[in-house]
């Protein structure tokens, strides 16, 4: 069990934390996506193509609502389907080049952000102990 002091840093990471995320979505291209249609982008990019059933339980939402966020997402060009490989009454959906492209600029906006914020609002010697603080962050994610 952690002592008061633990508990005390545990609170102020999270809560830096929660705020640079929010700075970074906030650092996204206006309008290109939503942070649910964000997520699944990066989901699909980073495991491949999937049904709306596993994206709906692995963002933990209901398929339903999977459904609308997929649907918008294909309107735009994003994902596209295709058959399932293994069961004929499944569909299967994937980033579509466009879909690389939004959130490679989605990504690119959030990094830009965050490299100016670091060169202008950080010294040499506190740029350092951030690379320090990363690779503890890290650690602490890792499984």
């Amino acid at each position: 069990m952690p002592d008061h002091d633990g508990e005390r840093l545990a609170a102020e990471l999270g809560a830096s934390v929660s705020l640079l995320m929010r700075r970074l979505r906030a650092a996204s291209p206006q309008g290109e996506l939503t942070p649910t249609q964000r997520a699944v982008v990066a989901r699909l990019d980073a495991e491949g193509p999937s049904t709306i059933a596993a994206l709906a339980r692995a963002e933990l939402v209901r398929p339903q609502s999977m459904r609308v966020t997929v649907g918008a997402l294909e309107e735009r060009g994003i994902l596209a389907r295709s058959p399932h490989p293994t069961d004929g009454r499944q569909v299967v959906f994937s980033l579509t080049g466009e879909g690389r492209r939004v959130l490679a600029d989605v990504r690119r906006a959030k990094n830009d952000w965050l490299a100016v914020a670091i060169a202008e609002r950080l010294t040499g010697a506190e740029r350092r102990t951030l690379a320090e603080a990363t690779a503890l962050i890290r650690r602490l994610t890792d499984a």
